[in-house]
């Protein structure tokens, strides 16, 4: 999320910023595929997934939510719709809303459930 909200908000290219976050501590290789798999698919797809959260909450345009927020959703609903690595929606959801809790507003909780909540329940 780290890596994601930095891109995010500060148009810092992904890839050395990622790069920067895997070097910086040390992190086991698969760990760190893991992330480089993450960060890769929801960065080339958030057109699409931030579209999905304008339907999900049309009262709240993207640009507009928190960058916390946005990326906390970005990755759950890429764990949710996008990746092949079949993370199921309550785990997705439910690490979303403990991310929310730990670094987002009063509200992010109860907004990154709910926002959720309708993206599964619009799933094609």
């Amino acid at each position: 999320m780290q890596t994601l909200f930095e891109a995010d908000v500060t148009s810092h290219p992904v890839r050395e910023v990622l790069g920067r976050h895997l070097s910086e501590e040390e992190i086991p290789p698969a760990v760190a595929d893991y992330a480089r798999h993450l960060v890769d698919g929801i960065w080339s797809s958030r057109a699409e997934i931030d579209r999905l959260i304008s339907r999900a909450a049309p009262a709240w345009p993207v640009d507009q939510l928190s960058g916390v927020d946005r990326n906390i959703l970005r990755i759950a609903i890429f764990e949710i719709l996008f990746d092949n690595r079949s993370v199921p929606d309550k785990v997705a959801i439910n690490e979303a809303v403990e991310l929310a809790k730990e670094y987002g507003g009063d509200q992010s909780p109860k907004f990154v459930n709910g926002v959720l909540g309708t993206v599964v329940s619009q799933r094609p």
